[in-house]
């Protein structure tokens, strides 16, 4: 299927059907002042060049309209949230009464567990995978401290077996057979940020319900990267940054998914701020004392929305919107299958790919485990203008991604790595 003749990386860049998308995004360039090879999309997210003009709108409305803007701009600033509803839907397989965006990624995650993890009787523990991102880790430990019990004892662990770097879904669902009378929620990131393991999100949510446990997940490496669909997955909640493959940029707003079992629920018990509220009594403010939560996942919103964080989403959601992402996802198994197959080429026992070999379980990451000097490879693969990232102690994350890598580019890395290793 793949060749390491450079011809065939040409030959497959020229055959793209997603080729001009590159075009719509402004590259990093390296020294000679040509593109670097990007492959750091799965921390930041390069700049749509649509995102100026969208960002440029809200201020130029902030300037002529002042406070008017909430309710006379093009996008009215008052529902702006409410514009990137559909687009996300489409991108999670989800209906728009159940995504949100707001705050950030920890923040949503906290305010799922607010309402969903309610610790009672025996059922006090959370599943969480090992390793999973830190922040989720002191986000779902702090939960546990917060209702006065003790991590060590509530915390179940799902870890690779011994000698593999992947978590075996049939493990998983072991464990949640094991602990089933003390589970109360299955939180785990649906694309593994260090090994690019795409779970089984589907079966885990199935074998979670089966015995009355909440699953919920954390997609801030799967949205924009492999198709979803957490309606019919049954998914309970999901949370998500937007800075990543949805390249919306640094720190941009966050989003959520609240199963519309449970969004048009309004007797769930929540964190409340005055956006969740019903906009019908909104602005009668002190006259309203009792919250009467929005019958979606708006009612999980505590402020309004940062505009100037939400705008450059709308020029990257259109994106995705017009791409696809089933063609995306089509295009990203062949780029990290072509990346995988030329590390293979290359023969060396100095490194090692750590992500499942499976093109369906994994995204557009590969995570090589560098044997020898991994910090002094790094550095090298850094000053020949490609730009990946290190994860301690001796991970280097290669992200391919389809609306702006290409083929050549992968070719070009492996030819970098070759000489360096």
């Amino acid at each position: 299927m793949f060749s390491a003749d450079e011809t065939f990386a040409r030959e497959m860049d020229a055959q793209d059907p997603l080729r001009d998308f590159r075009e719509r995004f402004y590259l990093p360039v390296g020294k000679d002042g040509k593109p670097l090879i990007y492959f750091a999309g799965n921390s930041l997210g390069p700049m749509p060049k649509s995102a100026r003009q969208v960002v440029e709108e809200e201020l130029n409305n902030w300037a002529r309209l002042g406070v008017d803007a909430h309710h006379a701009a093009g996008t009215p600033w008052y529902s702006y949230h409410e514009a990137l509803r559909e687009p996300t839907a489409r991108l999670v397989g989800a209906k728009p009464v159940e995504v949100v965006y707001m705050n950030s990624l920890t923040v949503n995650l906290h305010l799922m567990m607010a309402t969903f993890y309610r610790p009672a009787k025996s059922r006090v523990k959370i599943l969480m995978e090992e390793p999973a991102f830190p922040s989720d880790t002191y986000a779902i430990k702090t939960q546990i401290v917060h209702h006065g019990l003790n991590p060590k004892e509530a915390l179940v662990l799902a870890r690779p077996r011994k000698g593999e770097f992947t978590i075996r879904t049939e493990d998983v669902v072991d464990l949640m057979e094991k602990h089933a009378d003390q589970l109360a929620v299955v939180m785990i990131g649906a694309v593994n940020f260090f090994t690019a393991q795409l779970f089984d999100t589907a079966a885990i949510t199935k074998a979670a319900q089966k015995h009355g446990i909440i699953a919920g997940f954390d997609l801030a490496h799967a949205i924009g990267n492999v198709p979803l669909s957490l309606h019919d997955w049954n998914v309970d909640f999901a949370v998500w940054c937007s800075y990543k493959y949805l390249n919306a940029g640094p720190g941009a707003v966050a989003g959520a998914f609240v199963h519309e079992r449970h969004a048009t629920n309004t007797e769930l018990p929540r964190l409340a701020g005055w956006f969740g509220n019903d906009p019908n009594t909104r602005f009668r403010l002190h006259l309203e004392p009792e919250f009467i939560p929005v019958p979606s996942a708006d009612g999980w919103q505590i402020s309004n929305p940062p505009i100037f964080s939400m705008a450059p989403l709308r020029a990257s959601l259109a994106i995705f919107d017009k791409s696809g992402i089933e063609s995306l996802r089509a295009k990203s198994m062949k780029l990290t299958g072509y990346l995988e197959f030329l590390l293979t080429e290359i023969g060396s026992k100095k490194f090692t790919s750590i992500t499942p070999h499976a093109p369906d379980a994994r995204g557009c990451q590969l995570s090589i485990l560098a044997h020898e000097h991994p910090k002094k490879l790094f550095e090298e693969l850094q000053a020949a203008d490609v730009k990946c990232d290190f994860r301690e102690p001796n991970v280097i994350r290669v992200a391919p991604t389809p609306l702006y890598n290409t083929f050549h580019e992968v070719w070009r890395f492996a030819k970098i790595l070759a000489e360096h290793q």
